[in-house]
């Protein structure tokens, strides 16, 4: 009786691992693209400033200097 109870439990269990090993699984995968919005800061602020005044400063410079 005991032995025929664990040979039962032996054949379903090995038939429920084949079974669940041989079905397909299928994933989905999603591309998610995330877009950030930087916000700059009081300093990088008034750098760009400097630099756009620096920057027309060079531009007049070099076009004196051209015109000479």
């Amino acid at each position: 009786m005991m032995r025929n109870l664990m040979l039962v439990m032996v054949i379903l269990f090995s038939t429920s691992i084949v079974f669940t090993s041989c079905r397909e699984t299928t994933t989905t995968t999603k591309e998610v693209r995330v877009e950030t919005i930087e916000s700059k800061g009081a300093i990088e602020r008034a750098g760009e400033k400097v630099d756009s005044k620096v920057n027309e400063e060079i531009d007049k410079t070099i076009d004196k200097i051209d015109s000479e």
